[in-house]
């Protein structure tokens, strides 16, 4: 039971969480809006303003950095990752997404019914919604009292 209660006060794991959740429901939101009808998958898949991913480790780094220091090596690894994280998202993923789209548009103009489903497309971000993230990330971090 002590993991429990150890896990249960990480501020900084509850932070990191709630940008995460916080992220994923304005995704829904914005997709709501934008398309006309509510989708369940937004809440959980990749991809979409604005990006869970970079809200997430944004809002880990900054609670690192509050709980153990600018200095310390923790925070050096979530900046890090971070890092990664958001270049991922902007690059490889995105252009994954891409593609898929391009050869969702092949399949259907070919009627290939060997195809069992389309592609995910959505997988990577742009600049902008990594950017809404990471601020997302960043402004949650610093309301959550950390003790």
């Amino acid at each position: 039971m002590e993991f429990f209660a150890e896990l249960a006060q990480n501020r900084v794991l509850w932070t990191a969480m709630l940008c995460w959740l916080s992220a994923q429901v304005i995704k829904v939101i914005f997709y709501a809006v934008r398309n006309r009808h509510f989708s369940f998958e937004r809440l959980v898949g990749a991809g979409g303003m604005p990006s869970s991913h970079s809200a997430t480790v944004c809002g880990l780094a900054v609670a690192v950095g509050r709980t153990c220091g600018l200095a310390s090596p923790m925070f050096a690894i979530a900046m890090i990752v971070a890092a990664v994280v958001m270049y991922d998202a902007t690059g490889v993923r995105r252009a994954a997404g891409e593609q898929a789209k391009v050869l969702n548009r092949l399949i259907l103009e070919q009627d290939w019914s060997q195809a069992q489903k389309n592609l995910k497309e959505f997988l990577g971000h742009t600049p902008l919604e990594v950017l809404a993230g990471a601020i997302l990330g960043i402004a949650l971090a610093f309301l959550v009292p950390i003790a």
